[in-house]
């Protein structure tokens, strides 16, 4: 075959190949595996391929071990009002994993119980998961689980991270008096100003995942939430004081073998300044946040070296305002999830999966989704996969929800 015929064949293969992959809106409808986004160009496919529903992870937690995504999965597919709520034990509830290259499902927990985990320890290739009162560890290669402690009854708290190299969980316990406000006033727009009122005492503490020692490092009336370990440092451990976040300094850090003092990561400086939704960079030295100053006005993503104080703001435009933000792995580039219309930056054009490249002291920004057809009482928590080729995120513009990704 000659050079020219050669290459005339390839192309028509590949002409042939793109167009079996359609172009088209994104939700609203039943969706093929894999389509091009009509508005932005982006080629987006499902990653979830099971019958059910199927629930990633939240933008903080790491969902990845080598080159698969842990994910929870249930029988049933979700309908109804509240997309974060699971409809109760009839969904068996247990976690899977997806294969990045092949999209190849396999399930990980065989469990009598519901299994809903996002604690995840790529260096030991484990999975940790909590059932009233025992903690189990779980090898995702061989599969073996093994009970880790079974937690006495003065110290039954709720285990939220792991740490770096997979030697120690952390987790809060919870005054009795906030368990009877959320059981009385489940939702969260009932719940969540009279849980920060009331100002009840919260303990941070870990457990050993080697000897199963339970052991109490920080306490404070205040909420205490969002705890996440450096992904780089086995002892430094970052948390929040929840609330309006208007009214809290939020972001935190304590080193959980020396105790002491907890440090500040940033300062609000002004009436109605807020900072949230941190996040760690993946070599563990800055903090990331999003910043408005004041709220609902003038946005930014915040970052903040944990080690020397330095904090660096970059601005973003309000439609550009995202939910959730997070870094690369490299750290070079930023996603955003985007917003509903009644969203804190109350934008009617802020419905995209977004990237976000560093220009100066401002972002250049790219949209990758169109998410009109996106219920956002689903967060859609968007990830960076392990080689950065994909933006993750989950949606429910097909109806239910499942997790998809879309390419750089």
């Amino acid at each position: 075959m000659s050079i020219i015929l050669f290459l005339t064949f390839l192309l028509s293969s590949l002409e042939v190949t793109a167009q079996q992959v359609p172009v088209m809106e994104t939700g609203g409808q039943q969706m093929p595996n894999e389509w091009i986004d009509k508005d932005t160009g982006h080629k987006v496919f499902k990653l979830t391929r099971r019958e059910g529903r199927n629930s990633s992870f939240y933008f903080h937690n790491n969902p990845f071990i080598g080159n698969e995504m842990v994910f929870c999965g249930g029988d049933k597919p979700f309908q109804g009002d509240d997309m974060t709520a699971f409809s109760g034990p009839a969904d068996r509830l247990q976690m899977y994993a997806v294969d990045l290259k092949t999209l190849d499902i396999r399930q990980l927990t065989h469990e009598p119980f519901n299994v809903k985990t996002e604690i995840v320890c790529p260096a030991t290739h484990e999975i940790f998961y909590q059932h009233h009162d025992t903690v189990f560890a779980l090898n995702t290669d061989k599969l073996t689980r093994r009970i880790i402690t079974v937690m006495p009854e003065a110290l039954r708290g709720g285990i939220v991270t792991v740490n770096a190299d997979g030697t120690m969980l952390a987790g809060k316990l919870d005054d009795p008096e906030e368990r009877k406000i959320l059981r009385e006033h489940p939702k969260k727009s009932d719940f969540f100003n009279l849980i920060f009122n009331a100002r009840l005492k919260k303990t941070l503490f870990t457990i050993d995942t080697r000897n199963g020692v339970v052991d109490t490092i920080y306490s404070e009336r205040a909420w205490l939430n969002h705890l996440q370990f450096s992904p780089t440092d086995p002892t430094l451990l970052m948390f929040c004081h929840e609330g309006p976040w208007h009214e809290v300094d939020r972001i935190w850090t304590i080193d959980v073998v020396k105790r002491g003092k907890p440090q500040l990561i940033h300062k609000r400086t002004m009436h109605r300044e807020i900072a949230g939704h941190e996040w760690w960079g993946a070599d563990g030295k800055h903090i990331y946040f999003d910043l408005q100053k004041p709220r609902g006005e003038t946005f930014f993503v915040g970052k903040t070296n944990v080690y020397t104080g330095e904090e660096q703001d970059y601005e973003l435009q309000r439609h550009e305002w995202s939910v959730h933000f997070v870094s690369s792995w490299d750290e070079t580039i930023l996603a955003g999830d985007g917003g509903s219309k009644t969203s804190v930056a109350h934008s009617p054009e802020g419905q995209w999966i977004y990237k976000f490249e560093y220009d100066g002291s401002k972002f250049k920004t790219t949209r990758l989704v169109n998410m009109k057809n996106h219920d956002y009482k689903l967060e859609p928590n968007i990830h960076f996969s392990p080689d950065q080729r994909w933006v993750i995120f989950r949606a429910n513009f097909e109806g239910t929800e499942n997790v998809y990704a879309v390419e750089l």
